[in-house]
């Protein structure tokens, strides 16, 4: 009997990923090359569209080489990536600047205008808050700036969509990723007329909006022979990284919340239609045709952990610096860290926050900062769940990926902080996962999205300490009207 694997390509903000799976979801191995961000100016971060592209290229052929796969054993190859990413280029498809990417706030002072004067109108139209992170606000700011890239543009794009155009010579978008530009109506599922003519950009200037599950045949022969692969093997579109980490994980059914605290975080989970709040401290992204996805997305995860260790010039590893928590108890005896080290994303939606330790005294040590920093991340990702939770019910199972779930002190503060059950799949490839199965739904290997939780390797789940969570609830309800307070100040 033949034997057949899956490849889930990842692009993300920090890597590209392609990881090989068998048909039960065990990864079999993987290749990554870590991308390099640009920083031109103050708040600007770019990366260089050419460099991830070959690393893609690369990311497949090592990988297949490390599986031993042969050409008849691959079934498809399917796309996750990273949303918010802009790249201008001409008419024969080269770019004219690099990829700006969803951490850039060179739009700040646009995005704040638009939020004030249509801000209302925009988000009932898209679900998107309005924010410096979306094409939307940069392309405001290219506009009235005159940008020159943008004024010699032909076509406007995201890195998954230029790699897709290198590849197939398809100018191709799925609808999460054309929702998370902010231009795409979420109610026909199609650009938007206004939003195009208030950033100067014309409709056939965007790619074709298709369904995650779309098909995509014909790679160019010579990336296909670079690759290992036939040429005839089918790719499928995909979607982005946050909803098929969803996916991945298994948190695809009403009730299951699915947290990523990787460098960043967010908290999601899935619905039917279109859903927003008045309040719009949630986003709604379409996935297919009748699911979204619902969440908020956080700009400080992980990266205030690493910003605390190079502060004190800690030189363990990063398990040991997160173990000094373990030396004070939940609270860290009174000190408590806001943690918008790097602006906010939800649920402040300003880029302009500033992160803040509040209650330090002569006896705090390098253990309390750590637990603090620990602990901030933590309040912070369950304020945003707060906000679904309003917009969505209770949850009733959390399933968590990303880096910082490799750390079981903070999976055991994570359930203690949120009440609940923690659930953590062996594999910390959530989004690459979700991108495969999105692929052999494409390709009818498997009858729905649903049954990938038979097919999901994972560990024991974390339960909360109870004496804990009452203690963490008082403690949050200090944090949270220190953030109210604190954010007037921004």
């Amino acid at each position: 009997m033949l034997n057949e694997f899956v490849i889930g390509l990842d692009i993300g903000t920090t890597s590209v990923k392609a990881v090989v799976f068998d048909m039960s979801g065990k990864v079999i191995t993987e290749s990554e090359e870590h991308i390099t961000s640009l920083y031109p100016q103050q708040g600007w971060v770019e990366q260089d569209p050419f460099e991830i592209e070959q690393f893609a290229v690369k990311a497949v052929r090592d990988v297949i080489k490390k599986a031993n796969l042969k050409k008849n054993e691959l079934v498809t190859i399917s796309f996750s990536s990273a949303m918010h990413s802009l790249i201008c280029i001409d008419e024969e498809y080269q770019p004219l600047s690099n990829a700006i990417i969803w951490a850039d706030g060179r739009s700040t002072e646009q995005a704040e205008k638009l939020k004030q004067n249509d801000g209302t109108n925009v988000f009932q139209k898209t679900g998107v808050p309005i924010h410096p992170m979306t094409p939307l606000s940069k392309l405001l700011w290219m506009k009235e700036s005159g940008y020159e890239p943008y004024e010699k543009a032909t076509y406007f794009i995201s890195i998954k969509e230029y790699i897709l155009l290198k590849w197939f010579n398809k100018r191709i978008v799925d609808y999460s990723m054309a929702a998370a530009t902010g231009l795409m109506n979420a109610h026909t599922l199609d650009w938007d007329h206004e939003l195009l003519e208030m950033t100067g950009v014309r409709k056939e200037q965007l790619s074709d909006v298709a369904s995650p599950t779309k098909v995509l045949h014909g790679i160019k022969k010579e990336l296909a022979e670079e690759m290992g692969i036939t040429e005839d093997l089918p790719f499928v579109l995909g979607s982005a990284d946050g909803q098929l980490a969803n996916l991945g994980i298994g948190a695809i059914s009403p009730g299951e919340v699915a947290i990523t605290a990787g460098t960043s975080g967010a908290i999601r989970q899935f619905t039917k239609g279109f859903s927003i709040t008045d309040e719009r401290e949630t986003f709604c992204y379409a996935f297919t045709e009748v699911d979204s996805i619902i969440g908020g997305p956080t700009n400080n995860g992980g990266i205030a952990l690493q910003w605390l260790k190079e502060l004190l010039n800690y030189e363990g590893s990063f398990d040991e610096f997160t173990k000094e928590a373990e030396k004070t108890a939940p609270g860290a005896e009174g000190l408590l860290f806001l943690p918008y080290i790097n602006g906010e994303r939800a649920p402040l939606w300003n880029q302009q926050a500033k992160g803040n330790f509040f209650g330090m005294n002569i006896t705090h040590k390098k253990e309390h900062f750590v637990r603090a920093v620990l602990e901030g991340i933590t309040f912070n990702l369950y304020q945003i769940g707060q906000s679904l939770e309003s917009q969505a019910g209770e949850p009733e199972k959390i399933f968590v990926n990303g880096g910082l779930s490799r750390s079981k002190l903070w999976l055991q503060m994570l359930a203690d902080i949120f009440g609940k059950n923690v659930y953590v799949s062996e594999s910390h490839h959530s989004a690459a996962w979700g991108a495969a199965w999105t692929g052999l739904v494409a390709l009818g290997k498997v009858p729905s999205f649903e049954k990938i939780k038979e097919n999901i390797p994972m560990s024991p789940p974390i339960t909360p300490n109870e004496n804990n969570h009452k203690t963490y609830l008082e403690i949050y309800k200090k944090y949270e009207s220190l953030a109210k307070d604190i954010a007037r100040h921004f």
